[in-house]
């Protein structure tokens, strides 16, 4: 395929797939026990505070978290992306535009916290808001990974990665036991980011230092701008739903609304992770249309495997979830995470098409179906919030992810002419339905009280049927994933 020995890792045998079968292991090992820490985070800290502290730790997330979200991504893609001779000076670039933006997003943050508190009207996120800054610096050491992702060495990056999450993990969950409240999740985060920057600038390949050009600067706008566009939609949509779901609902309401998305980030991440260890397997090969072709096919029937499985599972199992994990004052958020689980099965659909565009350096469609997915949300799922709280948001959050996917639908036939998306995602879809239909059957069927031991039961042959149905109906699939994973490969 003519790739470019710096994008492969030192010693690698096997060819591309090997390198990125595996590497969707590693990934996914990673990524699961990642967000499953987190999950279990939010389990722990939601039983040692109340509703309306989890609603504060929210408004943090939203304020914070989503503001950093301007940058995600926008130079980190563009170095794995380039294929400059001097890769130490095309590091550096990077790490001195990374920087740059940190610098900014910390002044903005700084700025931006008083009035978020104004309007929210809620100054107790001030303190915590600023102790969380810390953490933007400490990010921008930890640049020194993209060096390993882009060589594909997922291994060694996610083995670093690792110290930031379980530093992290403890330090919430030892100060949550302890009753410090939302402080588990500041203290928490600040810990594991500094943590995190030190084991990734001890271990870089690539002395950190500055480098600035002009011209660096001119590349990087033109690959990102559509991307900060598109970010920038996304952040204000979620803004702007949070904000109306305080007004509306206090911050009771916006805990439910932020346990819903954390349940749900949990169920896309393994497409999360497939994206991943593609991206640079794709931009190693992204003139080869049919190559393009086959991974996105590949990659998007494992992703459904797993995403549409925990989302139908979440909508039908979210009741039990609730009643005997949470409790009843978590009651009135039921409807919202059925709504989120089955929106988040089928937002698996082309799930990473994103990828193939930035690869390709096409991102303008990355910002264009964010705008209209902004439009949706502040068009459709903001009214019906404030018209009829929680349902309301449940369906609007339906309707808008079906905007979204008709947008990202149409460009996926524009790259890939002829190529029918709904027709091939049936056949991913198709082994959740004699599952679901087993579990509805049951159910209307009989008569019995709900119990945590019947709905432990339930969930065990929902999803064994589903992984019976998977096993039949998609056994080449598999067996050629677990052929890569045989073969000897380094990375």
């Amino acid at each position: 395929m003519g790739v470019p020995a710096d994008r492969l890792p030192p010693g690698a045998t096997g060819g591309l797939r090997r390198i990125a079968a595996r590497g969707t292991i590693v990934n996914a090992g990673f990524t699961v026990g990642l967000d499953t820490l987190n999950l279990l985070r939010g389990f722990v800290v939601a039983a040692f505070v109340s509703t309306s502290e989890y609603g504060v730790w929210t408004v943090l997330v939203v304020t914070l978290g989503t503001l950093g979200l301007l940058k995600e991504g926008i130079v980190g893609d563009k170095y794995v992306q380039q294929d400059d001779e001097d890769q130490e000076a095309a590091f550096q670039r990077a790490f001195t535009l990374e920087a740059a933006l940190n610098a900014a997003l910390t002044l903005l943050v700084a700025g931006a916290l008083p009035l978020f508190a104004l309007g929210y009207g809620e100054s107790e996120i001030l303190l915590p808001g600023f102790v969380l800054l810390i953490a933007i610096p400490a990010a921008t050491l930890q640049s020194a990974l993209w060096i390993f992702y882009r060589q594909m060495r997922f291994y060694e990056q996610r083995k670093l990665q690792a110290a930031d999450a379980v530093l992290g993990f403890v330090v919430t969950v030892v100060l949550a036991v302890l009753g410090a409240g939302y402080w588990s999740f500041v203290i928490g985060i600040v810990a594991g980011r500094v943590g995190g920057a030190a084991v990734a600038v001890r271990a870089s390949p690539f002395r950190l230092g500055f480098r600035f050009e002009r011209a660096a600067v001119r590349d990087y706008a033109q690959f990102s701008g559509p991307l900060f566009v598109g970010t920038f939609s996304s952040v204000l949509a979620v803004q702007v739903l949070v904000f109306a779901g305080e007004a509306e609902l206090g911050l009771a309401g916006v805990g439910i609304i932020g346990l819903a998305s954390t349940i749900r980030s949990y169920g896309d991440r393994v497409g999360t992770v497939v994206t991943q260890t593609l991206y640079p397997v794709i931009c190693a090969v992204r003139d080869r249309k049919d190559l393009l072709l086959e991974s996105f096919v590949k990659s998007n029937r494992l992703g459904l495997m797993w995403g549409m499985p925990f989302g139908i599972g979440l909508a039908l199992f979210a009741a039990d979830l609730i009643r005997f994990v949470y409790g009843e004052e978590w009651e009135t958020g039921i409807g919202l995470i059925q709504a989120f689980g089955v929106t988040a099965a089928f937002n698996h659909i082309g799930y990473n098409w994103t990828a193939f565009f930035r690869a390709r350096g096409d991102t303008k469609p990355v910002a264009v179906v964010a705008i209209v997915s902004l439009v949706a949300m502040v068009g459709v799922a903001t009214p019906l919030l404030l018209a009829y709280g929680l349902d309301g948001l449940a369906a609007g959050i339906a309707l808008a992810t079906a905007i979204s996917l008709a947008a990202r639908t149409w460009y996926l036939t524009r790259l890939f002419r002829g190529f029918q998306i709904l027709v091939h995602s049936a056949r991913a879809i198709a082994p959740t339905v004699p599952a679901t239909l087993a579990i509805v059957s049951l159910r209307s069927g009989t008569d019995l009280d709900r119990s945590p031991a019947l709905a432990v039961a339930e969930l065990v042959v929902f999803l064994g049927l589903v992984a019976l149905a998977t096993y039949l109906t998609e056994r080449p699939l598999l067996r050629e994933v677990a052929g890569y994973l045989r073969a000897p490969s380094a990375g």
